[in-house]
């Protein structure tokens, strides 16, 4: 079984990611578990976020790296994180704020076969 990857996204959000990208140059996402924005996935200039040594890279959608903090992780390593877009207003400092549309993350769970599949993987690049 080929690896599955932990974060996807849909059409919709590969299509503001490239807006976003085409507007601020490269650009890079941060799963927020924050009170204020919830769950959202955070979306910045790639110049202006400073990944910590407790950020896991999920992996990239859009050419985006997307990252997560360790103990979230932890939480949600047994699902694959799905991107998506829905209209209204994007997290405060998020880059998708003031387009009309905003990042949302959606879920599934990973089938036994698929987690086993992540068994040997270094947990710092998921």
């Amino acid at each position: 079984m080929n690896q599955p990857q932990r974060v996807i996204a849909t059409e919709t959000a590969l299509a503001l990611i490239e807006r976003l990208h085409r507007a601020h140059g490269p650009i890079l996402f941060h799963q927020s578990g924050g009170c204020c924005d919830g769950s959202a996935p955070m979306c910045y200039p790639e110049s202006e976020f400073l990944v910590g040594d407790n950020d896991v890279k999920l992996g990239e959608i859009g050419g985006a790296p997307f990252y997560i903090g360790r103990a979230q992780f932890d939480y949600w390593k047994h699902t694959q994180l799905i991107i998506d877009v829905v209209p209204g207003q994007g997290g405060m400092f998020s880059l998708d704020n003031g387009t009309g549309e905003r990042f949302l993350t959606r879920s599934r769970l990973f089938s036994d076969e698929e987690l086993s599949a992540f068994a040997s993987q270094d947990p710092n690049h998921c």
